[in-house]
């Protein structure tokens, strides 16, 4: 989802003691260095929900590849990324691997993008995953973490002992019913609410909330949104039923909830019904309770009118190599990516480690290893999915400055729905006439 999420959170952010700026190293290598001679390559990341999976996997490199010393920083715990990259940039300590969220990151940070069509991972990408990180003259630049979904994460003892089966809620009048029936049974079922909503966590509500009700205007296309001089938002009124839903029927005050608390704390914890998250969130409740989440969670769209049993899937993020760099360090830095994408060792850990729905082909025979990437795996072999749209928008000023904001206003009460949607559509207008 989300550098964005990952970009501010990192933003998945595992269990707490994977916290902000945390940086460590991970040995690894490459006997494929042209030279053959010791390369170090730095990685800056902010998906920090995966800091101990990419150690695991780095240590297992480095016992075939010598040479190569990888060493990996991850900004997450509320960090923007995008900052801390222009520092590391501007210092002359910019890194050799980075990432990109999307078109606007491809663009503000085009001077230090390797062509990477050539990698074996390019060439084995998934259809329309590299679409977003196609320079001017349509060579790739990025490649795909993974592709992940969305949607409502829940509790299927509550569920169980309500006797409400989460399949069925393939309509907001039903999802509704649901919702009140399990507020009025919270004591019997033992929880404090039926949602944990960060109201501290803004871009759950402008990136993966609003998402859903802007795709339908762009054909779920990042880049057309990107281009458009004008934000439609003609869903937003079905946009505010679904966030009045989870504002009011959530333990309160939300405004002093953020991610950590909302996943850590309440859900796997077994303290709430649902939550509004995605498949990255397993290892952080894996850590918490394996039992609770190999057993006891599963997701389901949103049924957003339109759209109703699709899940939203796409990619966020993307791996960058930097241009500036020496030959080998290049090569060594594509070389490492390769091996972690299309090598047999490597996809393995990609799918048990860091329990990625894979963005490449060549993953036929694996099969998805716990209850949350099942099922955007499977909403996406039965192509039940709708686009993101969001990555047109998470590298650009309108998502912290314009929507973030004006989205917490009224969460907090101290605006009204029609005059946040209307500053959000003038941001919108207003940044696409001064980048032109």
């Amino acid at each position: 989802m989300k550098r964005n999420f990952w970009k501010r959170l990192g933003k998945r952010v595992g269990v707490i003691a994977l916290a902000a700026g945390a940086a460590f190293m991970l040995a690894a290598c490459s006997n494929s260095s042209s030279s053959g001679k010791d390369v170090k390559i730095t990685i800056l990341q902010g998906k920090v929900e995966n800091n101990k999976q990419f150690k695991q996997i780095a240590k297992e490199y480095e016992k075939t590849h010598p040479n190569v010393t990888i060493e990996v920083t991850s900004i997450g715990g509320g960090t923007q990324y995008d900052p801390v990259l222009k520092t590391r940039i501007s210092s002359g300590n910019a890194p050799t691997i980075f990432s990109l969220a999307g078109p606007a990151d491809v663009k503000q940070f085009k001077a230090h993008e390797a062509d990477l069509s050539d990698t074996k991972a390019a060439k084995a990408a998934k259809p329309g995953t590299l679409d977003a990180v196609k320079n001017d003259q349509g060579k790739a630049v990025g490649l795909p973490f993974n592709v992940e979904g969305y949607g409502l994460v829940y509790n299927k003892k509550v569920f169980e002992k309500a006797g409400i089966d989460p399949n069925s809620l393939t309509s907001m009048d039903k999802l509704e019913a649901a919702i009140k029936q399990l507020d009025s049974q919270k004591s019997e079922l033992g929880i404090k609410g039926v949602f944990a909503t960060p109201g501290k966590e803004a871009w759950v509500f402008s990136d993966h909330l609003a998402n859903l009700y802007l795709a339908q205007d762009y054909n779920g296309n990042a880049q057309t949104l990107y281009k458009s001089k004008k934000m439609a938002f003609s869903k937003a009124n079905d946009m505010k039923t679904m966030i009045d839903l989870e504002k009011d029927y959530s333990i309160k005050p939300i405004m002093q909830l953020d991610y950590s608390a909302q996943v850590n704390q309440y859900f796997s914890q077994g303290k709430v019904a649902m939550i509004q998250q995605g498949d990255w969130i397993y290892p952080t409740v894996e850590g918490i309770d394996k039992n609770f989440a190999k057993n006891d969670i599963g997701m389901i769209p949103i049924p957003v009118p339109g759209e109703e049993g699709k899940m939203p899937v796409g990619t966020s993020l993307y791996w960058a190599v930097n241009s500036k760099k020496s030959t080998a360090e290049q090569k060594a830095a594509k070389d490492f990516l390769d091996w972690m994408y299309t090598s047999k060792a490597g996809k393995k850990d990609v799918v048990e480690k860091l329990h990625y729905v894979p963005a490449y082909k060549g993953y036929d025979n694996y099969k998805m290893s716990d209850p949350l990437t099942s099922a955007v795996f499977e909403y996406s072999k039965a192509n039940k999915t709708t686009g993101w749209v969001f990555p047109g928008y998470t590298g650009t000023s309108w998502d912290p400055d314009v929507a973030q904001p004006n989205l917490q206003k009224y969460l907090s009460g101290k605006q009204s729905w029609d005059k946040t949607v209307q500053n959000m559509k003038d941001g919108w207008a207003k940044q696409q006439k001064s980048s032109n």
